[in-house]
């Protein structure tokens, strides 16, 4: 019949056997010598043979036993590993971090704070995922996700939500355009020209199109795409000009295109957002940290 074994037995005997000696075993386990030898006598009588022989003051394995270490090695390894585990999540030396982001974020300024916060902790790995703002903030409340980046308005009563500084907007523009030469350019340059703009649901849209009725300006509007990143690829392939953050004409740079500020005042917001209610994962704390210092370095 197959005998129960008793965890704290085994323990015993997986410590004499690592440590060489009942008085190290029980110094390990903080517990007294006797304490040690009758648990290794109650597991030898628990399974039915010896496990150690004593030659004079010392035990010695017997086959059986170096045989029963293998097969237990393996699951005590597995513990110490475990527990150093805890320690690294603790210390955030270890762990996962599942990170969410909208697609103008992911491609420069996201690897850029994330291989920086990773060079000190060797032990984490992370976990991204770039999606649309309304889907980021669906999979944090949901605590698919520990952190992520969003863009502004944006309401779900299921996630806490911490705005980042406002990011000014640049116009991108096909290398081989007139527009290219000048340093700085306004909105009044766009009047006429093939443009590819954010949806309309996007902040900087609403402001775009507030400062062009304001100017008289009326672009040839030829595309329009919700995201950043595919309004610049658009650029870079000669459709026209778009205006979206700086932080997303970042990945662009020499690819194509020319970066220009804008002298109207045109900015996109943005915010991190955690689960909420309950409490948050510290590694996900000390990653905000460094996207805030990002965003307040570069604004």
């Amino acid at each position: 019949m197959k005998p129960t074994l008793n965890l704290r037995q085994v323990e015993s005997f997986y410590a004499v056997m690592r440590t060489g000696t009942v008085i190290a075993a029980a110094q390990q386990l903080n517990v007294t010598q006797p304490v040690v030898s009758r648990a290794i006598s109650l597991l030898e009588t628990r399974i039915g043979y010896k496990l150690f022989e004593r030659k004079g003051r010392r035990l010695v394995a017997t086959p059986e036993g170096h045989a029963f270490f293998r097969e237990a090695e393996p699951i005590f390894g597995s513990l110490d590993r475990l527990a150093q585990a805890s320690q690294d999540i603790r210390s955030q030396r270890g762990g996962e971090l599942r990170i969410g982001s909208m697609p103008s974020l992911s491609q420069s300024l996201l690897p850029r704070v994330t291989t920086r916060f990773l060079s000190s902790r060797p032990g984490v790995s992370v976990f991204v995922q770039s999606l649309p703002s309304r889907q980021v903030a669906e999979q944090v409340a949901n605590r698919q996700l520990d952190i992520g980046l969003v863009e502004l308005p944006l309401a779900n009563s299921a996630i806490s939500l911490e705005e980042l500084p406002a990011a000014r907007a640049v116009a991108v523009i096909p290398e081989s355009h007139p527009l290219s030469k000048k340093k700085v350019l306004s909105v009044t340059d766009f009047d006429g020209e093939k443009m590819i703009l954010l949806s309309r649901h996007s902040f900087l849209r609403y402001q775009i199109e507030d400062v062009f009725s304001r100017n008289g300006v009326s672009p040839n509007i030829v595309l329009e795409t919700p995201h950043s990143n595919i309004a610049c690829s658009f650029a870079a392939a000669g459709a026209g000009i778009t205006l979206v953050s700086h932080w997303a004409a970042e990945a662009f740079s020499g690819a194509s295109v020319a970066r220009r500020p804008i002298k109207e005042e045109l900015t996109s917001r943005s915010a991190i957002v955690f689960p909420y209610p309950g409490p948050r994962l510290k590694l996900a704390e000390t990653f905000a940290k460094e996207i805030k210092k990002e965003f307040s370095d570069g604004s």
